[in-house]
């Protein structure tokens, strides 16, 4: 596989984690040791707020956030792009919508992936920042 098609798998695969971990139903089900394994050392998210979350902050705010919802979220992933790439290194963007309770958002994210045998897909996150393009409805 390309770098592009492992971290095109990657975003994709990370994005049902979060919809299985978020979720009373499966929550239990899920297993937590992938989000740890896919966060490279030094990784930072800036999320549309504006705060900046390093590797253990970001983990457990995942953490703190499991079970939250029933049933009423989901995540979208759209227009995967690759931004930049060299033999092992890319730049992402892609469009994640959300629907929270039934609160749709949508967010424009970039995310920089290096290659690691250890990851799941060959590739770990290592900046993550998400700009908002449409807030959650009110």
């Amino acid at each position: 596989m390309t770098l592009f098609e492992r971290a095109s798998a990657e975003i994709l695969d990370f994005h049902r984690f979060f919809v299985s971990w978020y979720d009373a139903a499966t929550a239990d089900r899920t297993d937590f040791g992938r989000c740890e394994q896919v966060f490279g050392q030094g990784f930072h998210m800036i999320p549309p707020t504006g705060r900046v979350f390093d590797r253990t902050q970001t983990i457990e705010l995942i953490r703190s956030n499991r079970a939250t919802f029933n049933g009423n979220f989901t995540i979208d992933i759209e227009t995967v792009r690759s931004g930049w790439e060299s033999a092992d290194t890319i730049v992402m963007t892609y469009i994640e919508a959300q629907v929270r309770a039934g609160k749709s958002s949508r967010r424009q994210a970039s995310a920089l992936f290096t290659t690691s045998s250890s990851a799941p897909h060959g590739v770990e996150w290592r900046h993550l920042h998400e700009t908002w393009v449409q807030m959650p409805d009110d």
